[in-house]
């Protein structure tokens, strides 16, 4: 996969997320982390599917659905303030199909790919190698 420079690569799980730049050139990514943010739990019809009950005892997973919300929630407000013009998302499968329920309209026409896979607390060059060879 070709990586413009300056596109943001968003890397999630339910419980993580980390956004990094590419400050390398097209062909040749170079990943830098960027500052930490804080992700707001979402619970706007995210995870409404997984109410708590004899099937799913727990809160956990409605939680997980919920911090993928938060986190379509911040991607689509930085695209829409025009800080992301080029995006690539790394998730975990689960986390990229409730991801994919929130994205507006302005972030899917700059995401440049998705990769269903969980690298969240990889090393840099483990998604960097994973971006290459999509």
């Amino acid at each position: 996969m070709l990586v413009p420079k300056g596109t943001i690569v968003a890397v999630a799980d339910g419980e993580k997320f980390n956004l990094f730049s590419n400050t390398g050139d097209e062909t040749a990514p170079a990943l830098t982390a960027m500052p930490e943010v804080d992700v707001e739990n979402v619970n706007k019809g995210s995870g409404a599917s997984h109410q708590s009950s004899s099937a799913n005892p727990d809160d956990s997973q409605a939680s997980e659905d919920g911090f993928a919300g938060g986190i379509a929630d911040l991607l689509n407000k930085r695209v829409l303030d025009g800080k992301i013009s080029d995006l690539i998302i790394i998730a975990a499968p689960r986390t990229l199909g409730e991801l994919r329920k929130s994205y507006h309209k302005k972030l899917s026409e700059v995401l440049r790919g998705e990769i269903p896979k969980d690298l969240t607390g990889h090393a840099v060059h483990d998604i960097e190698k994973t971006i290459a060879a999509a």
